[in-house]
């Protein structure tokens, strides 16, 4: 715990929520959801569920500013985020389906470039510490083309402890992991919320988060505009 726990303090911030509006996606001519409500406070998380189309991973793009809402908006410590979207960005951490892995790069490398992208000038030890965190420390030096896909998966997700940022969006982050990578994430979310952070996951599978509220897509039914079909 102590990698942890010394995370939880360096990324400690002023608490802001993350507050969601009468939010809409819409994919060309389909009305994918609509009147989407949700506040994400400091320690919090909110579990995304629904079924394969039902908007999840759209919902996370829209919270990290990646694609813009159909309607309504989506606010940071009551300032709109559209307002300021390079300043969202840089609060955040998206983990999508893809693990961005270059196969020729050790995960040592991988993660060492992961702090430089933020501009941070981390120890070797940090690095360390993290690829321990997620059971990597026996292949930190090996070609990530070696690695399994719950390995990768693990080197993913080890980037959200060398680069620290408020707000955590994953998108299906138990994907590709046995027992104990999904354990080993889910003592990681636990530090990160108790440093105050957010998370904001999709998933189909169970997962361990004390007082996690949810969010269920199926609820809306998707709607199809001929009129905006090309």
């Amino acid at each position: 715990m102590q990698l942890l726990l010394a995370h939880a303090t360096y990324m400690r911030e002023p608490a802001s929520d993350l507050i969601a509006e009468n939010l809409a996606c819409r994919r060309g001519a389909r009305l994918v959801f609509a009147g989407v409500w949700f506040c994400l406070p400091a320690g919090g998380a909110l579990v995304l569920t629904g079924a394969n189309g039902s908007g999840k991973s759209s919902l996370l793009r829209l919270a990290g500013g990646l694609l813009a809402p159909a309607e309504g908006r989506l606010l940071w410590g009551g300032a709109p985020v559209a307002a300021d979207i390079a300043g969202h960005h840089s609060r955040l951490h998206y983990v999508g389906h893809q693990d961005a892995v270059k196969p020729a790069m050790t995960p040592r490398e991988i993660l060492r470039f992961w702090t430089a992208l933020r501009g941070l000038n981390r120890a070797a030890a940090a690095v360390q510490d993290a690829a321990a965190a997620f059971g990597l420390d026996g292949v930190a030096d090996w070609p990530c083309q070696w690695l399994s896909a719950g390995q990768r998966r693990r080197l993913a997700l080890a980037r959200l402890l060398v680069s620290p940022a408020s707000l955590w969006l994953l998108d299906e982050p138990t994907s590709a992991l046995d027992d104990d990578g999904q354990a080993r994430l889910e003592q990681v979310i636990v530090a990160h919320r108790a440093a105050g952070g957010r998370v904001l996951l999709a998933t189909h599978a169970p997962i361990a988060l004390d007082d996690a509220a949810i969010l269920a897509l199926d609820g809306f039914a998707p709607r199809f505009d001929p009129d905006l079909a090309v």
